[in-house]
């Protein structure tokens, strides 16, 4: 994916600068002194130096999305890791004016783009959750260039700080049944390895807590559902879908009825493998 990313910072500079026939070569290189050597035409050189999380995009909410697909089941996805990925941006020509006319260029290009259009972006980027932001000069980037230059083993040269935020996500999404009941044993605790215990009913009750969905043309809205057995009328959520809490096992019965008109009953089972109701 990174090699991806600088593909699409190449394409963003042609276009921007622009750059023409092929007139300057961008590459991504180590800018040590053994490869300055080489270099026999104008070069933008977009060294990637670090790569660190971004604490302060890391998601505060719950690390699972949960999305419900059309055969019943749910897939999670876990929230992506915000990545910084630093790179140097310096310019390579036999004339000083030249180097200095390509860094200007290159800075105008990038201060223009807050982030990097969908449209240079390849197929494997496309699917970022937010824009890819890009931040260029920042004034507490770079605190020792002399340091950085030393290190390489190369004369000291202007250099453009250049950050591009990109979303990763090391995780495979997780697809599996939808959890419609759910049990509630309320009691004192029973240690796992009682087993005379936990065969015994008088340790504690069972609840149950069960969610319904209704297959049904009628809209939500004229959708009138009652628990005859307790005389409640639920409330639908707008996919048609309730749910029942804290019943103990057994037979119910579920009155439905378009708003104003007679009543079917449609007899449920708790616990059970199916709560689809065809009304």
């Amino acid at each position: 994916m990174i090699n991806d990313l600088d593909e699409a910072l190449r394409q963003l500079l042609i276009r921007e600068m622009p750059i023409r026939n092929g007139e300057v070569d961008i590459v991504f290189d180590q800018p040590k002194r053994e490869w300055s050597a080489r270099i026999n035409r104008p070069t933008l050189n977009l060294f990637l130096h670090d790569i660190r999380e971004n604490n302060k995009l890391r998601q505060t909410q719950p690390a699972w999305r949960v999305e419900r697909n059309q055969d019943g089941t749910v897939t999670q996805t876990r929230r992506p890791v915000r990545v910084d990925l630093h790179y140097l941006i310096t310019a390579w020509a036999n004339d000083p004016e030249d180097e200095h006319r390509l860094l200007a260029r290159s800075l105008m290009a990038m201060f223009r783009m807050p982030n990097i259009p969908t449209e240079v972006l390849p197929e494997s980027l496309q699917a970022q959750p937010v824009p890819i932001p890009i931040m260029v000069a920042l004034d507490d980037e770079l605190r020792a260039p002399a340091d950085v230059w030393s290190a390489l083993d190369n004369e000291l040269r202007p250099v453009i700080t250049c950050i591009v935020t990109l979303a990763l996500n090391p995780y495979h999404p997780i697809v599996g049944p939808l959890v419609r009941s759910r049990e509630l044993r309320i009691g004192p605790r029973i240690p796992s390895t009682t087993v005379q215990a936990l065969a015994n009913p008088d340790q504690a009750d069972l609840f149950w807590s069960v969610g319904i969905t209704l297959h049904t043309e009628t809209s939500v809205e004229d959708l009138q559902v009652t628990l005859v057995e307790q005389d409640l009328e639920v409330e639908l959520q707008p996919q048609k879908s309730f749910v029942l809490s804290r019943l103990r096992a057994g037979d119910y019965t579920l009155a439905i009825s378009v708003k104003g008109g007679p009543a079917g009953h449609y007899p449920i089972t708790i616990p059970s493998a199916d709560y689809d109701i065809e009304v």
